[in-house]
């Protein structure tokens, strides 16, 4: 017996439309459009990410938390304030490197990778430990670094002993001259890094020859040296090897220098992300589920967020809605979803459909109600 509108219960669980609507925004929007097809029906907004930007807001919005700021040093040891969100009912602190050692921070100022540094991401954990956090998840997407996780180490108070046994505190530069490390007198709380790329450390594949160059890196030699002297020290301390770990070398080796001196585990962003804000318990509850993000295609089906809510929502055996700017039509994407919905007129610039995002979505979302109501 099909249900009627007033006893149904629409998840929205979509991602950004990057550039035009929050993860949050792109909820609103449809829920606006949807309380006309649907009269009656109730709502559940649980905004999702895939680990890279717009995490932390996505699960500020889904766990009801609050934003925090601290001071940091950005990549090129500017001060400034990093935000990150916190859930107090959980102690859980939500984070993204590129709030204090982003690329899209430093772009005003001329790419001098060999001084760019983790040093505030560092900064920013401990002040997740300082407010009381008993867990941390970090989303490691659009690093300015390529520093191996070296600024994260001096902030965590890592420190570095030359073969005299003298202390200093190294650069990039000097960090050879490190013969072995010392542990930090506090240990850190459980990290989560959402990590959704499995490149090791060094070699072709690494940090920082396949990263690199887009931070400027031009000298891959002087890099993969330093890098490679910075794993046997970690190596020496912890008794494990991590340079080849799948993620060491994201985020310019961030995922190595998490893993090796914050005990950070690299996990799927999405996974990670479904996890926390119960998306699958969510999903259960819920007669329709409609995700969406700025494009849906064939490259969607990589571990980007929709389709791994799209699967979820097979799994349990729920109709599922993707909505986007544009979609594609491959058989992958037929077998996932019930219904795509491209927003976007074909006649119509980008610049203005991004500027007119939730007016567009509303349209198309009414202009497929009789489609929607078939899927109750």
């Amino acid at each position: 017996m099909l249900k009627g509108e007033d006893s149904m219960r629409i998840l929205l669980a979509s991602d950004k439309f990057k550039g035009a609507l929050s993860a949050q925004g792109v909820a609103q929007s449809c829920q606006k459009a949807l309380e006309n097809v649907f009269p009656g029906a109730e709502f559940d907004v649980c905004p999702i990410a895939d680990g890279g930007e717009g995490t932390t807001e996505s699960m500020v919005a889904a766990l009801d938390g609050v934003w925090r700021e601290t001071p940091v040093l950005d990549a090129q040891a500017r001060p400034r304030l990093a935000r990150y969100g916190w859930i107090p009912a959980q102690k859980l602190a939500v984070m993204e490197m590129s709030a204090a050692s982003g690329l899209a921070i430093v772009s005003d100022l001329p790419l001098v990778p060999q001084q760019a540094s983790t040093f505030g991401t560092g900064e920013m954990l401990l002040a997740a430990r300082a407010l009381g956090a008993t867990k941390v998840i970090l989303g490691i997407g659009g690093s300015a670094t390529n520093d191996g996780g070296l600024g994260v180490a001096i902030a965590l108070g890592w420190r570095f002993f030359r073969a005299d046994g003298s202390e200093f505190q190294p650069t990039l530069a000097t960090v050879p001259e490190a013969a072995r490390l010392g542990r930090p007198a506090l240990p850190y709380p459980e990290l989560l890094v959402a990590c959704d790329v499995d490149n090791p450390l060094l070699g072709p594949r690494g940090a920082t020859r396949v990263y690199g160059p887009q931070k400027g890196v031009v000298d891959s030699g002087w890099f993969e040296a330093r890098l490679a002297h910075l794993a046997q020290l970690a190596q020496a301390a912890n008794g494990a090897d991590f340079q080849h770990q799948p993620g060491a070398g994201a985020a310019g080796g961030l995922g190595f220098g998490l893993m090796a001196f914050a005990g950070g585990r690299l996990t799927s962003g999405f996974e990670l992300v479904a996890a926390q804000v119960g998306l699958a318990e969510r999903i259960r509850q819920a007669d329709l589920v409609l995700t969406g993000e700025g494009r849906i295609d064939d490259q969607s089906l990589q571990g980007k967020g929709p389709v791994g809510v799209a699967k979820l929502a097979r799994a349990l055996g729920k109709k599922v809605v993707g909505v986007a700017g544009g979609v594609g039509d491959g058989p992958g994407l037929r077998a996932c979803f019930d219904l795509l919905i491209g927003v976007k007129p074909a006649d119509m610039p980008l610049a203005e459909a991004m500027r007119r995002t939730d007016e567009l979505i509303q349209a198309a979302l009414a202009a497929h109600a009789t489609e929607l109501r078939a899927l109750r």
